[in-house]
């Protein structure tokens, strides 16, 4: 266990490194996620965990918290030479480094080469709880882990509050309003994204849906897409959103947003059979009948339908 809490937190201080800059491409991304893969033995969860840190920036104050962390983890000289031995090849990855990631990394290397390992590994025990009572500073540093479970089972919300908190929007609406209106959100992004290409008329239509659905204000449902549209890929797994949707709505609710969806799909001018298809899966996992979903195309005229 307490290798793999080692392990954990050198990714997360790697991932920290890579934000130094404030922004990475998807070809830096791709790079990091390879370079994380080579850590060994981490759980499904585990990666969840280090894809919070990988989807957007690390600020300074979260990436004093995690280098503390990581310090606290050294327990051993073997530790110490897996960390610093790690660091290293990150600097060596690509050949190049900019300014702001070199004093980054250099940071890291000497906050963890300053640890007195063989001092730590006879008082380990002894400074366990004193260790654990962090300063008033680190406790107060952002910490994104407590939203591990939106993270993973309500992306949209994840985003929404993250954004929220670095004063993009005043919403006000309940946090349980929220999240459902989340999760729709989260769901038409889904169908929106189909095609690839998300079209200005599927956006406008999303908040129309969700004005005349869950009665809120052109900004906040303007808010809401937005952050679903951007939140969201034809790549991410919807079950977990389905399932929590329907866990907060009713049966007729869930109907009723078949509806919604069509309505998606059919505002770049034509249904298409893949966003029909995608349509009919979540019709599944939202525990609605076959039925259910034929009635809702049935709906949609047969020339606005590419069947």
């Amino acid at each position: 266990m307490a290798k793999a809490d080692l392990l954990i937190a050198l990714g997360k201080v790697i991932i920290a490194a890579a934000w130094a800059d404030g922004e990475i491409t998807n070809e830096e991304i791709n790079g990091l996620k390879d370079l994380l893969f080579r850590l060994p033995d981490l759980t499904e969860r585990e990666w969840q965990v280090l894809d919070m840190y990988i989807e957007s920036p690390v600020a300074a104050d979260e990436r004093s918290r995690l280098v503390e962390d990581l310090r606290h983890q050294i327990n051993t000289p073997g530790d110490r030479e897996l960390v610093i031995q790690t660091l290293e090849d990150i600097i060596a990855a690509d050949g190049t480094i900019t300014e702001d990631e070199q004093q980054v990394v250099e940071e890291i290397k000497q906050a963890v080469t300053g640890v007195d390992v063989s001092i730590i590994g006879q008082f380990s025990r002894l400074f366990s709880r004193p260790l654990q009572r962090r300063s008033a500073a680190l406790a107060d540093a952002p910490n994104r882990e407590t939203h591990l479970e939106d993270f993973i089972k309500n992306k949209v919300y994840y985003g929404v509050q993250r954004r929220l908190a670095g004063g993009e929007a005043n919403l006000d609406i309940p946090e349980d309003r929220l999240r459902v209106l989340s999760l729709a959100g989260g769901i038409m992004a889904h169908i929106a994204h189909v095609n690839r290409d998300v079209d200005e008329a599927e956006i406008t239509a999303m908040i129309a849906a969700l004005q005349a659905n869950w009665a809120v204000s052109a900004t906040e449902a303007s808010f809401i897409a937005e952050v679903a549209i951007s939140d969201t890929s034809p790549q991410m797994d919807y079950f977990r959103m389905t399932r929590e949707f329907v866990e907060v709505c009713s049966h007729e609710e869930r109907v009723r947003f078949l509806d919604v969806l069509f309505s998606v799909a059919t505002a770049d001018g034509k249904a298409s059979y893949e966003e029909m298809e995608q349509i009919r899966r979540i019709a599944k996992t939202l525990k609605l009948d076959q039925q259910d979903f034929i009635n809702a195309k049935l709906k949609i005229p047969r020339e606005k339908r590419e069947d």
